[in-house]
């Protein structure tokens, strides 16, 4: 199909050249020759009359004409996307459907194996791709890569819709066999013990990590962990402590024996929220997936008797405040 002589199968290439500024992995992702690839690039330079593309160094760098079609071009792909796949009516139970999702094995546990057991009796049709959280979170859920992203607040987008599904407080866990600490946790206690601490990647680190530096404590970290679920695995027969997120000590206290104690120091809550491409904002299948997780932000992950014991140790409640629905 053309409109106004540009064919507009070259849209999606011209999609792929602008994110990747890359011949090569543009091919790849269009499952394209790198030759066909450079003739679609050729096709493209003649309709705008511009280079698009221009090689610096050894990379390619986008021209002003082309920093300035990166969006609407992306936008145009999408609506034509939901325009295609939208549906006047969603009925979960028939649906077929894939949601694509991107969270941190944090959000996993304590929000999104609910989401699968629930989604597993009342629409059964549908399933979850989920993916860890990346260093472009933004720019995936603009690309299309991904339909959902629930991350703290602080690293969302203003330029797509968002959704608070709940607040996060820290908590520290100990394992129970642990001598060194008695009913409390003292500040010199958590100072002197060794912690296990989350990093992402080659630099990154946990934002308890980062909270701490700012604020003038330097902790004695003994093992970094790549995500937050095995921190307790690095507790459990030694006398090391762990900070992490309440909801998930919570749970993983109904598995393994640990116990929580309320940190010395008082952490700043996270909001973590849920945000999604505008384009998604009417989509029934959409709305109806977003209902149900603030439906289950709104109720404890784990109501197991083995926590009963350590709640009172807890610091600060789990937000579980009525959430009005979204309307389709």
């Amino acid at each position: 199909m053309r409109f106004n002589r540009l064919d507009l199968n070259l849209l999606v290439a011209l999609d792929a050249l602008l994110s990747e500024k890359s011949i090569t992995r543009a091919a790849r992702r269009l499952n394209l020759s790198q030759s066909a690839t450079s003739g679609v690039l050729a096709r493209l330079r003649d309709y705008f009359k511009d280079e698009l593309l221009m090689p610096v160094g050894r990379n390619l760098s986008l021209t002003p004409l082309a920093v300035s079609l990166i969006e609407p071009v992306r936008d145009v792909l999408l609506q034509i996307q939901r325009t295609i796949e939208v549906k006047p009516e969603f009925d979960p139970a028939t649906a077929t459907r894939e949601f694509r999702i991107l969270a941190s094995d944090f959000v996993s546990t304590v929000l999104l194996g609910e989401l699968g057991r629930r989604i597993s009796v009342e629409a059964p049709g549908i399933s979850i791709n989920i993916s860890l959280a990346t260093s472009a979170p933004a720019e995936q859920l603009e690309r299309g890569e991904v339909e959902l992203v629930i991350l703290p607040k602080r690293y969302m987008s203003d330029s797509q819709p968002t959704e608070l599904l709940f607040e996060e407080t820290y908590t520290c866990i100990a394992w129970t066999g642990n001598k060194l600490i008695g009913e409390t946790l003292s500040l010199d206690e958590y100072m002197q013990l060794g912690h296990v601490s989350s990093r992402f990647g080659t630099a990154n680190t946990s934002f308890e990590e980062h909270f701490l530096k700012d604020s003038g404590y330097d902790r004695r970290i003994e093992v970094w962990t790549a995500n937050f679920t095995s921190l307790p695995h690095f507790v459990i027969g030694t006398n090391r402590i762990a900070t992490m997120h309440t909801r998930l000590a919570r749970m993983l206290a109904c598995y393994y024996p640990i116990r929580l104690l309320a940190p010395p120091i008082e952490f700043p809550k996270v909001e973590m929220s849920m945000q999604w491409n505008r384009f998604l904002e009417q989509d029934r299948s959409h709305i109806w997936l977003r209902n149900m997780l603030i439906e289950i932000a709104g109720t404890e992950p784990c109501n197991d008797t083995a926590t009963a014991s350590v709640e009172p140790a807890v610091s600060g409640q789990v937000l579980a405040l009525p959430r009005q629905r979204i309307s389709a």
